[in-house]
């Protein structure tokens, strides 16, 4: 198993399908993991061209692009561009290829992504993909597009909390560890609110009303579930075959006790 004196410095990418879902479930992860000195880099497979009632795909995947790159910038990430379109993202092999060129040059020490169920396909196929990349990082054999040399290192991938806190079949879904979010909530809900575009498609589309109060109610939501923390994001660790050491845990360890926990106090 590769060892962390062979990985690269630290570096965490969270791979998610649209624009502003980073934002919803794992920007304060990401803000802690900043201020805790590792390099940040967000990426969204989709780049999200039906997010619009009124404005065609090429507009609003324009607009959402530069959404999104405002928002990396209000979080301090490198922004990557998007792979695909809306729906349209599947496991298959051209985006295989093309993501984990993307995790080779990024090297990521975590690898954040969306829930393996959730009530999207684009969501759980997203997670799917960014398993493997991450699987395939040091596969001299698996040609990347474009080519990237492999990278050696221990990766954890972590799955966020699903939309809903509940997976395709109504039953809950209980984080494993939570990061406490309180202090940068406001700076979450500033990078959230770069995704301007979304506040009517979310009010028309999914009964969101308001679309940032409701990022807010979801961080509160997870900090119940803690008992510890007012605001938090959840996270599941994958399974670490083929990724990492079995015990290997570098979101606690970055973050430590004080902004984690791995077991709710209260119910």
């Amino acid at each position: 198993m590769m060892t962390d004196s062979m990985a690269a410095p630290r570096a965490a990418l969270a791979i998610f399908a649209h624009p502003d879902d980073i934002e919803f479930v794992a920007a304060g992860t990401l803000l802690r993991l900043r201020d805790a000195g590792w390099r940040i880099h967000s990426l969204t497979v989709s780049g999200g061209d039906c997010g619009s009632m009124t404005t065609g795909p090429d507009e609003t995947r324009a607009t959402r692009a530069a959404e999104g790159r405002a928002a990396a910038t209000i979080l301090g990430a490198e922004f990557h561009e998007s792979l695909a379109n809306d729906l349209c993202i599947f496991y298959e092999e051209r985006l295989l290829r093309r993501l984990a060129a993307v995790v080779r040059r990024v090297r990521p020490r975590i690898v954040l992504t969306h829930s393996p169920d959730d009530y999207m396909e684009d969501h759980m196929n997203t997670a799917r993909l960014a398993v493997t990349a991450a699987f395939a990082r040091g596969m001299p054999n698996f040609t990347t597009d474009p080519p990237v040399e492999p990278s050696a290192g221990d990766v954890t991938v972590y799955h966020a909390m699903p939309h809903g806190l509940c997976d395709g079949l109504r039953r809950p879904v209980v984080p494993d560890l939570y990061v406490d979010t309180t202090s940068v909530q406001a700076e979450k809900r500033k990078a959230l609110a770069a995704h301007a575009s979304q506040k009517a498609w979310l009010d028309a589309t999914q009964g969101m009303d308001s679309y940032l109060d409701s990022g807010d109610d979801a961080a509160r939501a997870v900090g119940r579930m803690s008992g510890r923390f007012e605001c938090a994001e959840g996270w599941r660790r994958h399974l670490h075959l083929g990724l990492s050491a079995r015990d290997d845990d570098p979101l606690a360890a970055a973050l430590g006790p004080t902004l984690t926990c791995a077991q709710p106090t209260t119910h």
